[in-house]
């Protein structure tokens, strides 16, 4: 059947058919239809059955006949159906129709019940460049569905430098309700805190769990001592969990020390233990560190909140602290033996006591063989311990599992620590040239070209290692890294100054 024999039978079926078959007609004539044929759709937009009002809405989108669109879809966007309405609304975009008739439709449709029609809406005033009613507009903020509310937030901030958009939006933030008020703070740049101030503070007592913690995030670096002082009262006046985790860590990140009573209460809870031990170690008065104390043994707590714990008294840094960690790297639960490497780490970095050195960098040497879940942890640990050098070496020699071979070698790099024995090195990292790993080799290679940087000494065989570096440097199968580090070595190489 020839084209203009299928368009005189869908213009038959059109007029004669059954419910299906003037539906199917309509849908029809959109696929093979001329301009003209527009117009029979729209006479037919007020059929009595909804299947067939449907299928005119998509046969207009299909035509692209955008002065017939005009004519019957704002009225199909209205109609009682909701699949008239998304497919009438569906035919108002493809046709790119902006006329204030479809602009008002839309608009109704972002109240609409549907979430595929408020998807429509907010799709057609996108691309119109138009926000339709503001204030429709920024409720869907609180709609439950992300389709709908991330599209709304995109339109917003498009339109963000509209008066009549950004008054409505600080509205919101300022009296709004739960997700609609939260994600309008959201839209608002940091320096709009000063002005919603007393707005965000009496938010602390919002209904919404999740309103009061977006309000206290923005109060965290008010330096304000009323603003301080708020936050504590909402922290002592507190019930759920999350928001109290969320006070206990903007607070604690300030130093607050008087979080340190409700912290105690909280570290027993679940969720909000670890918030809970973080702000008593950045308290880290007296009473707060002796919490502490008690707690990274109480095995009562959660394991979480335990590793927590252990971080917080690295961090607090007071006389014990390496000797509280040292046996939790021994722990049954792999989540306070981590705990316990973040907390070394944090006091290797504030500086050890010379007597405290040995005995960590032996503890941490024998933790990185030992504990395959924590190698990189315990790998970062141990930077700068010289101490920890011979234990590397005898694990670089030693050690079957290649991780854990990859992370002593990078700690025998020049630029991590030195010691007398450095020199002797260098045999280390062109063996591990060749080894199988990539990631052995990688370090082995970074390794390398630090050394002969740093130690100034001109390496035996040096023929055979450029040709080494010059393969791994144009090899392929190496990772980017590793060819850059081979390329690093080789300069080091041939520097004359070597």
């Amino acid at each position: 059947m020839g084209v203009e024999q299928q368009i005189a039978f869908f213009l038959r079926e059109l007029k004669d058919g059954d419910t299906w078959r003037r539906a199917a007609a309509a849908k029809g004539l959109g696929r093979v239809g001329r301009d003209e044929h527009a117009w029979v759709l729209v006479a037919s937009a007020d059929d009595r059955t909804p299947e067939v009002r449907e299928a005119v809405a998509v046969g207009l989108g299909r035509l692209g006949v955008a002065e017939a669109g005009r004519v019957v879809l704002p009225a199909l966007m209205d109609d009682e159906d909701p699949w008239v309405r998304r497919r009438a609304s569906r035919a108002a975009i493809l046709l790119g129709l902006d006329c204030p008739a479809i602009v008002d439709a839309h608009t109704r449709l972002l109240r609409d019940p549907d979430r595929h029609l408020r998807i429509n809406a907010l799709d057609g005033l996108e691309a119109l460049g138009v926000p339709g009613h503001v204030p429709a507009l920024v409720a869907l903020l609180g709609d439950p569905d992300p389709a709908v509310w991330g599209r709304a937030r995109v339109l917003l901030y498009r339109l963000r430098d509209d008066p009549a958009v950004r008054a409505e939006v600080v509205r919101t933030a300022e009296q709004g309700a739960g997700d609609a008020r939260v994600r309008a703070l959201e839209l608002l740049p940091a320096q709009w805190t000063g002005r919603l101030h007393d707005a965000l503070v009496a938010g602390l007592h919002d209904a919404s769990a999740q309103v009061r913690s977006a309000v206290a995030a923005r109060l965290f670096d008010v330096e304000a001592t009323r603003t301080r002082d708020a936050l504590v009262e909402a922290l002592e006046a507190e019930r759920e969990a999350s928001v109290a985790a969320a006070l206990l860590r903007g607070l604690g990140r300030r130093g607050e020390d008087r979080v340190a009573g409700p912290a105690t209460r909280w570290l027993g809870d679940a969720a909000a233990g670890p918030s809970a031990a973080y702000a008593l170690g950045a308290a880290a008065t007296r009473a707060a560190v002796g919490v502490l104390r008690t707690a990274v043994n109480d095995l009562a707590l959660p394991g979480r909140t335990r590793a927590a714990v252990a971080k917080a008294i690295g961090q607090a840094g007071r006389w014990d602290a390496v000797w509280l960690l040292l046996p939790l790297l021994d722990d049954v639960d792999g989540e306070v033996r981590a705990g316990a490497v973040d907390g070394l780490d944090a006091l290797v970095d504030d500086g050890l006591r010379p007597w405290e050195r040995r005995s960590v960098a032996g503890a941490l040497v024998a933790h990185l063989a030992a504990d395959p879940t924590t190698v990189w942890k315990t790998h970062n640990a141990l930077i700068g311990l010289a101490e920890a050098l011979p234990g590397l070496r005898r694990i670089v020699d030693r050690t079957p599992t290649a991780e854990v071979r990859a992370a002593a070698l990078s700690l025998l790099d020049t630029h991590n620590a030195t010691d007398d024995d450095t020199g002797a090195d260098l045999a280390r990292f062109v063996h591990a040239l060749d080894d199988p790993d990539e990631t052995v080799r990688f370090h082995a290679t970074e390794g390398l070209a630090h050394w002969l940087a740093d130690t100034r000494t001109r390496p035996p065989d040096q023929e055979r290692l450029r040709a080494r570096l010059s393969a791994l440097a144009s090899d392929d199968s190496e990772t980017a890294p590793a060819r850059a580090a081979a390329d690093e070595a080789l300069r080091a190489l041939d520097d004359r100054r070597l």
